[in-house]
């Protein structure tokens, strides 16, 4: 009789009730793998087609529950099967809130199983929904969205700096929004009508730096035709960010040093002296007190930059903020590439929220946006990069170290005994005289 088209992975340490399972499941042709671990299971996993998992779940080491979790998200269309001899209201409702589709304890007869595994192998995904995003209440401004206190505490200094030009200074990870937040100073306050101007200190040659930020008169340079405004004069009675502020030259950092003391500017290549009326926000992601230690950045700028200070948190320490900010993504390159909105299924927002987010906010749009090109009509786990979805780590088995003598004992009696007891020919191999070992033996 032709066997099922159903492949089914068993997993339990007894080696007994595999083969149990096995020859009751071959009676009703499925076609089976048995494996006596979780790390030998994920192996087969990953390299054979499953259409059902079945596990026990107390095993030493790494458990079933732990296989479970992984299977839901790495493998979310996979039914499961759990199949234990430790019953228990607790255990069941775990394994259950893990994605089990099926529980049966031990022992059990060929028609429990036969109707356990035909309701598993039924099952279809359930209906799904978008209400993780939907019932969470939101604080925004001016673009920032959160609720965590973390940002609530960014919110509340750019409430106190949108309506005056102090210079405020930004810190923070790459990723987390730096620019973000200088936007939302300028774009909140009464200055919001005025130019903003963004800058990036990291990405304009050194040699160039100075004549986009000040100007140039004509004749300043080979091929300076006529006089030009730079960014400040751009940014007249409005605000200019300087992001990356740490990679400016010395030179650089001194002109700053005297548009914020005396604002005003001088183009290169000229002598006049021009006013500017410019609220200048900066922002960095690394250290500037580690820059002024080693020589590279100027003390005094730095106090002239650092009047108010935002610290933008990382994207790991405003986890409360993921779920509000993936639906944002979402519905914004829902509408971008497919027209239309969408939805995420449950236990998305869980994995974003489990994730550490080590490029933070730029990171999670990434994801969200890939997750919107390659779904259909609803993000799901399958959709996540496998770094989103949950892991196993296996406890290091250390390794047993021997004393020389006991390796080289274990290793002249292998090579005696591959050459029948002959000396000659082990001495040959172990590259030592006769007598040499011979005296080894003894």
């Amino acid at each position: 009789m032709a066997l099922n088209l159903e492949n089914i992975l068993l997993v339990d340490d007894d080696v007994h009730i595999l083969e149990l399972l096995q020859r009751h499941l071959q009676t009703l042709n499925y076609h089976t793998y048995k494996a006596v671990s979780v790390k030998e299971a994920i192996a087969i996993l990953q390299d054979k087609t499953i259409d059902l998992l079945i596990t026990d779940l107390k095993m030493p080491g790494v458990d079933g529950l732990e296989l479970v979790k992984y299977v839901s998200e790495h493998f979310p269309s996979m039914p499961k099967l759990v199949v234990t001899g430790y019953p228990s209201i607790d255990g069941a409702l775990e394994v259950m809130k893990s994605g089990v589709t099926e529980y049966v304890t031990k022992p059990f007869t060929k028609e429990e199983l036969k109707t356990a595994v035909k309701k598993a192998l039924d099952s279809r995904p359930k209906s799904l929904s978008n209400s993780q995003a939907n019932t969470v209440s939101s604080t925004e401004s001016s673009g920032l969205i959160g609720q965590s206190d973390a940002i609530k505490k960014v919110i509340d200094i750019i409430n106190r700096v949108k309506n005056n030009k102090a210079t405020v200074f930004i810190t923070g990870e790459s990723g987390t929004g730096k620019e973000l937040v200088a936007r939302s100073i300028h774009y909140s306050g009464k200055f919001s009508k005025a130019p903003f101007i963004a800058v990036n200190c990291g990405a304009i040659p050194e040699n160039l730096l100075e004549s986009e930020l000040f100007g140039y008169a004509k004749g300043a340079f080979t091929g300076a035709e006529a006089n030009r405004d730079g960014f400040f004069q751009a940014a007249q009675q409005g605000t200019i960010f300087l992001d990356e502020i740490g990679n400016a030259s010395l030179a650089t950092q001194a002109r700053l040093l005297r548009v914020l003391q005396e604002k005003e500017v001088t183009r290169v290549g000229s002598q006049k002296v021009e006013p500017v009326d410019v609220r200048v926000v900066a922002a960095t992601n690394v250290n500037l007190k580690e820059l002024i230690a080693k020589g590279t950045f100027r003390e005094d700028l730095y106090y002239r930059l650092t009047v108010v200070e935002v610290a933008v948190p990382p994207l790991k320490e405003r986890k409360e903020d993921i779920a509000l900010l993936a639906n944002k993504f979402l519905q914004k390159y829902a509408v971008e590439f497919k027209d239309t909105r969408m939805a995420m299924a449950p236990g998305v927002i869980e994995a974003l929220e489990r994730y550490d987010w080590p490029g933070n906010i730029r990171e999670l749009e990434n994801v969200i946006q890939r997750a919107v090109i390659m779904s259909d009509k609803e993000v799901t786990i399958a959709d996540l990069p496998d770094q989103l979805k949950y892991h196993i780590e296996f406890p290091e088995v250390e390794e047993a170290f021997l004393p020389l003598k006991t390796v080289e004992k274990e290793y002249i009696l292998k090579v005696l005994q591959a050459t029948n007891n002959n000396k000659s020919k082990a001495a040959k191999i172990l590259q030592i005289d006769r007598k040499t070992l011979s005296e080894k033996i003894k």
